[in-house]
């Protein structure tokens, strides 16, 4: 799919140097930035969210031990 952006010159100049020395094409450079954004910013995986509690300490065993300190 096409999307036109506007970018000032100056990235533009230093998106065609970079792939340039990459030898890449100039559009390869911009994919490959929005990929990596988005990896970074908007997980797809549905299943992002789980897992962020850790391997450490039961959730349970954690709110028996706050409610301890009441």
């Amino acid at each position: 799919m096409r999307t036109l952006i506007d970018l000032p010159p100056e990235d533009l100049a230093a998106l065609t140097d970079l792939g340039r020395r990459r030898g890449v094409s100039r559009v390869a450079v911009i994919r490959e930035a929005v990929h990596l954004y988005l990896a970074a910013h908007h997980p797809r995986r549905p299943d992002a969210a789980f897992g962020a509690w850790g391997a450490g300490e039961d959730g349970l065993a954690y709110q028996d031990r706050v409610r301890a300190e009441w």
